[in-house]
């Protein structure tokens, strides 16, 4: 899905102009800022305390390239947020990587040298 080159680059855009520069529609653009796969907007509140988010061609650009990542790897907007999630928070990672050991999809990750040496010691002091 590629931007639309011939529409005017004028600044930022409303969702329904974005939606229409993108290929999917304003309900789409705000599940997808939900998922948190939308850039954060650093623009002030618009009308009577309502935040009317416009998107910058920044913003399509990287909208556009979420839509590639999922039509490439055919998945849905909710896998690449977890992908993005696990890549993000340590915690989701290790425990992603300890089931994916168990499934026999990952090798066990190679112990550290450090890891082995407390081991040996811990055998010399009778502790398991």
């Amino acid at each position: 899905m590629a931007l639309d080159d011939s529409a005017p680059r004028s600044g930022p855009v409303p969702i329904s102009a974005a939606a229409e520069r993108t290929g999917i529609t304003p309900r789409m653009l705000r599940y997808r800022e939900g998922l948190g796969l939308l850039p954060r907007t650093q623009e002030p509140p618009t009308g009577r305390g309502h935040r009317h988010r416009r998107f910058t061609e920044e913003d399509l650009r990287t909208i556009e390239t979420g839509l590639e990542l999922e039509q490439e790897f055919d998945i849905p907007p909710t896998a690449l947020a977890f992908a993005l999630r696990v890549l993000s928070e340590p915690e989701v990672l290790a425990r992603v990587r300890a089931h994916g050991e168990r499934l026999g999809r990952l090798a066990p990750a190679p112990a550290r040298a450090l890891d082995y040496e407390k081991q040996k010691a811990m055998r010399l002091l009778g502790r398991p």
